[in-house]
């Protein structure tokens, strides 16, 4: 037998997985799962699949959303060929056939325009369980009790669905469950009253058959917007001989139509079109009633998943806009490179060590991956290890238990607990002592921890991003820093480039931190000269982004005009901007503080002693010259030059 499970929808939409001859095949968002789903609402281990002999059994380990098959939530239960699993987001099909090549498992739709006489229409109004008014009138029994009892069970099912295609599919399944239908589709409605299929499933034959949709029954139900019900299709077709002769098989198994609309204020959203083909079964009055209360829930689900999908894609624009906050703006061929590994390092749950020089802006990295990843609705905590000492640390890394030590007077969850199904960042990872390097290195490879003063182990869903500074690699041969723990962290690694290595990127960075310490400081500073720009481009910048957004804050502060002058930066910029005379290096700065006071004094001769036509002659402000001449202690020499 040639058993495989194949993606449909959500986050497991590539999955072709051989069951092959594996006694045990486990399904979960854990990376030790034979199919790994990268997906929060799906659990570390979700459920199993089991073989026996020839039978597949499915079985649920527990997960907090349950695992359904075909719709229905299930403990344990054998499979069959066809079988729809919902695990999460996601809906895999089981499939046992015997091909090398696993053809396409989602049937489509025949649409049929032949003419048929609708027996019943139920219009909204006349809907009792989509209708508060008329449920609050029907006598109480239980038909009734158990009917609401099941679309509470649909409303609290459906609502904690967030992907289009898994909700249409579910959707589906749960139709099946309720309705004693054999083939079904969903149709989403398109251009004027054109119907496009999202969901099929064909019950008879085999899965791959096309469901048989006929358009005017749809077109019914639309114009109208009430449901429709054809209790015997295949009789009204007979009535006619030309259509009887031309009519397909599909059409001639058709014995008994449902459809009915999902509608959102005075739009139709959809359709939800079922039959069956046994003669012995037809669909009842109450049939429509049931069908027409899940249609009214499923029109809310389907309206709140593609606005969720809209709000997705304009958080998705703004967390791209949020990259200027993050500092990781910029053309060039580095900073290209890092966002682009930045978006691959997202799409995993792999550790990740960021390498780099102090202010390059490291954590702005984890924080973009974090934000890029599946986790990004958990939280991002992150921790210094170098601002705490090893007894501190370990408490805020793993929590403490009730009286584990003097001052530990209530129990506390460490960050490592509180992160879970989120992010831990871990900056300064290299400075962890070696007591704690052991248990960190116990809790990555377990994926558990033990609090201070505790027994209990308690298990953790967390990412972990760690960064440094320093050459771990050098510290594992000293003897300072484990290699094992060396070799877990160092899983994948992204080295953030330092400034000087992408000074294209300087003039768009400071004219950021411009704008942003501009409206900070409520001061109308709106460009930055060409001499600034200049001295800018020409730093080598070692303490990097950091460094670079305080000499802006600094400028804009302490500037006295609206554009950003060489003498509102810090003097080590100017200083390079002005580029001092060579000497020899031991001579550098006397020459260089000479120099400076030569300048100054050649200027204001020039200028016949105005300070403020030698400032232009110099290209700086009066402001600044005057605090050169009376830092650099120039009014003795020009007392006495008169």
């Amino acid at each position: 037998m040639h058993a495989r499970l194949v993606g449909f929808s959500g986050p497991a939409a590539v999955t072709n997985f051989e069951l092959g001859e594996q006694r045990f095949v486990s399904l979960g968002r854990a990376d030790e799962n034979s199919v790994h789903i990268q997906d929060p609402s799906v659990s570390p281990q979700h459920c199993q699949i089991e073989r026996r002999g020839d039978r597949f059994l499915i079985r649920d380990l527990g997960s907090r959303q349950g695992t359904l098959v075909n719709g229905k939530l299930v403990t344990e239960q054998a499979l069959r060929d066809g079988d729809q699993i919902t695990v999460g987001r996601s809906v895999l099909v089981f499939s046992t056939g015997d091909s090398a090549v696993v053809p396409p498992l989602e049937p489509g739709v025949e649409f049929q325009d032949e003419t048929v006489a609708v027996d019943y229409r139920l219009d909204a109004a006349e809907a009792i369980y989509s209708n508060p008014e008329a449920l609050a009138k029907m006598p109480s029994s239980t038909r009734a009790a158990h009917h609401l009892g099941i679309l509470l069970s649909i409303a609290t099912r459906i609502g904690a669905i967030h992907d289009e295609v898994s909700l249409l599919w579910q959707l589906l399944g749960m139709m099946f469950e309720v309705v004693p239908a054999e083939r079904g589709a969903i149709l989403l409605a398109g251009k004027g009253t054109e119907f496009m299929s999202a969901a099929a499933w064909n019950r008879t034959g085999t899965t791959l058959e096309n469901v048989p949709v006929i358009r005017t029954v749809l077109r019914q139900a639309c114009e109208e917007r009430s449901g429709v019900l054809v209790h015997s299709v295949v009789h009204t077709v007979a009535g006619d001989e030309s259509i009887r002769d031309a009519e397909s098989a599909l059409l001639s198994q058709a014995h008994s139509v449902l459809c009915v609309p999902m509608a959102a204020g005075k739009r139709v959203l959809g359709m939800i079109y079922l039959d069956v083909v046994n003669p012995s079964i037809e669909f009842s009055d109450n049939d429509l009633q049931v069908a027409m209360g899940i249609a009214s829930i499923a029109s809310l689900a389907l309206e709140n998943v593609r606005n969720t999908a809209t709000l997705r894609i304009e958080n998705d624009r703004l967390r791209q806009d949020l990259d200027l906050q993050h500092n990781l703006l910029g053309d060039s061929v580095e900073m290209c490179g890092l966002r682009q590994m930045i978006t691959r390092m997202a799409a995993a749950d792999t550790t990740v060590l960021i390498c780099g020089e102090s202010g390059t802006g490291k954590e702005l990295v984890a924080r973009a991956i974090h934000d890029s990843s599946d986790r990004s609705d958990g939280l991002f905590v992150a921790i210094n290890c170098a601002a705490l000492t090893e007894t501190l640390l370990e408490s805020e890394l793993f929590g403490h238990e009730k009286g584990a030590f003097t001052g530990a007077v209530a129990q506390k969850r460490g960050q490592i607990e509180v992160a879970t199904g989120g992010t831990l960042f871990l900056d300064e990872v290299g400075e962890l002592a070696g007591g704690l390097q052991a248990k960190l290195l116990r809790a990555l490879q377990e994926r558990e921890i033990v609090r201070v003063g505790g027994t209990r182990p308690i298990k953790v869903d967390v990412r972990v991003l760690a960064a440094t500074n320093r050459d771990l690699a050098a510290g594992v041969a000293a003897g300072s820093f484990r290699q094992d723990l060396f070799y877990r962290l160092n899983v994948v690694r992204v080295d953030v480039p330092p400034l000087r290595a992408h000074r294209n990127d300087i003039a768009a960075l400071a004219e950021h931190f411009l704008e942003r310490y501009s409206n900070k400081c409520k001061r109308r500073v709106h460009a930055i000269s060409p001499l600034a720009l200049q001295a800018l481009m020409a730093y080598d910048w070692p303490g990097n982004v950091r460094e670079l957004q305080n000499a802006i804050e600094r400028a804009v502060v302490l500037g006295s005009s609206d554009v950003i002058l060489p003498e509102d930066l810090p003097e080590a910029l100017w200083e390079t901007a002005a580029g001092p005379p060579t000497v020899a290096p031991e001579s550098y700065h006397d020459a260089l503080l000479a120099f400076k006071k030569q300048l100054i004094l050649n200027a204001i001769a020039k200028s016949d002693g105005t300070l403020a036509q030698a400032a232009r002659l110099l290209g700086l402000h009066p402001n600044y010259l005057h605090r050169l001449v009376t830092n650099l202690d120039l009014r003795s020499a020009l007392r006495k030059t008169g």
